[in-house]
């Protein structure tokens, strides 16, 4: 068995009495479709001459995709325990997201030689513009799997996907802020009960940025440096995106700025309307002493799932986003679905349709997070300016802002001179130190801050590590 597609079950005389096979392992193929897209409109323009097609990015996402989430169904399978380290193993499927960034960047070209040299009306410009940044929404998605990978030529892929938006900081705040703080009113990619997505845009697009920027600066200045260098993971994201951008320009002149302008806003907005509903008044609880309190370790019931298998194949698993927080480095053929999880009533591209419209959205959302905390909306994280009403509608004390406590401190590690992490492994030797994170060979692991997350995952604070010895306990 090489392939990771089946594996043998042992009966109780160890013949072997069933196969399991991942009957996903061509589906994720489909996910190529969507940087196809602009070639298909271009071809269905060609056809028909209608000017529609050149729409088909937000036709395919907004319509098409929901209506195959009702039809396809769902599909709650997870691979057998002993299977996921040779799913992960199997090459085939990074390969599939090492696809998408040529056919990607591919129609990223194509469709702005035609926006200006083509002999098109503004409204097919635009609207091929708004295509383009479909395709650079869900590329985003995959710069978001590839960017939580450990291999340093994923990640560099990571960012090359998130360059056509403009978006790169995304790839610090995302993997050391957002999963760090997620469920928390302090995380900014976390909506909140009684937010609307037009308020939360600007509050998450602005708070990530200035998120992104603090992670980099206190990363330069464990090493007494400023950050204005080339190795700040933010600048060297926006160079990349400086250096697209005003080549295009160069080659096709000024007036397609505005074109790169329109794409952009519209790949990231994709992206912050699935921010704003994989954690929507999801709350992490506070523990321990008023001296030492924290805020409970991630689970799968602080992230909204959903096993709509088209949206799933589109996104590489995005939407089984419980997994994804508790294993952030997992990758996207092995994430679960767990009883536990909160459950959106459709896909995300359906989700996206209800978000638009604020009124729809708290209809169908409020009552499953009320439900989600045993109709104590307190326990929820809710927009402070909308509070009293939130408390009025649902029921609770406005009293009741501060969070009690949610119990005894979470268990701690016991590394004394160095440590693993004991989410996905990551281990840190005093001898050779993290000179990337700050910290020079030879920094004792007492100088390390409690607060310091695994670089790895993100998950695990300095103070979760255990002893190396034990990394095979």
């Amino acid at each position: 068995m090489s392939d990771g597609r089946s594996a043998p079950v042992a009966g109780a005389a160890g013949e072997r009495v069933e196969e399991w096979t991942d009957h996903k392992r061509y589906l994720w193929l489909i996910g190529l479709v969507v940087p196809s897209l602009v070639f298909a409109g271009l071809g269905l323009h060609a056809a028909t001459g209608w000017g529609v097609w050149f729409w088909i990015g937000p036709i395919v996402i907004l319509v098409v995709v929901p209506l195959l989430d009702l039809v396809a169904g769902l599909d709650r399978s997870n691979p057998p325990d002993d299977m996921i380290d040779e799913l992960e193993r199997d090459r085939y499927y990074r390969w599939i997201t090492y696809a998408y960034l040529p056919i990607q960047y591919a129609g990223f070209v194509v469709a702005l030689w035609l926006i200006a040299r083509g002999d098109l009306s503004v409204v097919d410009k635009v609207g091929l513009a708004v295509t383009v940044g479909c395709v650079g929404g869900i590329g985003i998605n995959t710069a978001h799997e590839l960017g939580h990978k450990k291999e340093s030529h994923e990640r560099w892929l990571s960012k090359i996907a998130l360059a056509q938006s403009f978006y790169g900081h995304f790839y610090i705040e995302h993997n050391r802020g957002h999963h760090v703080r997620v469920a928390t009113p302090e995380d900014p990619a976390s909506s909140r009960v009684g937010e609307s997505f037009y308020r939360f845009w600007p509050r998450t697009v602005a708070g990530s940025l200035r998120s992104a920027w603090r992670l980099e600066r206190k990363r330069y200045a464990r090493r007494d440096r400023h950050p204005f260098r080339i190795g700040n993971d933010v600048l060297n994201a926006w160079l990349m995106s400086a250096v697209l951008w005003s080549a295009m320009i160069a080659w096709l002149g000024i007036g397609v700025l505005p074109y790169l302008l329109i794409q952009a806003l519209v790949g990231l907005s994709l992206l912050e309307i699935v921010n704003y509903m994989e954690h929507y008044g999801m709350l992490r609880q506070l523990r321990g002493t008023p001296e030492r309190r924290r805020y409970e370790r991630v689970d799968p019931s602080h992230s909204w799932n959903s096993n709509n298998i088209a949206t799933n194949v589109l996104l590489y698993h995005l939407q089984r986003h419980s997994d994804h927080h508790a294993n952030p480095v997992r990758r996207y053929q092995t994430l679960r679905d767990f009883p536990e999880s909160p459950v959106l009533p459709t896909g995300y591209a359906g989700m996206m349709v209800l978000a638009l419209v604020p009124p729809l959205w708290r209809r169908v959302m409020d009552p499953r997070v009320l439900a989600h905390f045993g109709g104590d909306i307190t326990r929820a994280n809710i927009e402070p300016r909308k509070r009293a009403k939130v408390l009025a509608r649902y029921g609770g004390s406005a009293a009741s802002g501060t969070q009690p406590l949610a119990g005894p401190d979470e268990p701690r590690g016991d590394a004394t001179d160095g440590g693993m992490c004991p989410g996905c492994g990551y281990v840190y030797e005093e001898a050779t130190g993290d000179p990337r994170e700050g910290f020079p060979a030879g920094t004792p692991w007492s100088a390390i801050p409690d607060s310091w997350c695994c670089p790895d995952c993100g998950v695990r604070e300095k103070i979760d590590f255990v002893a190396p010895s034990r990394a095979g306990a």
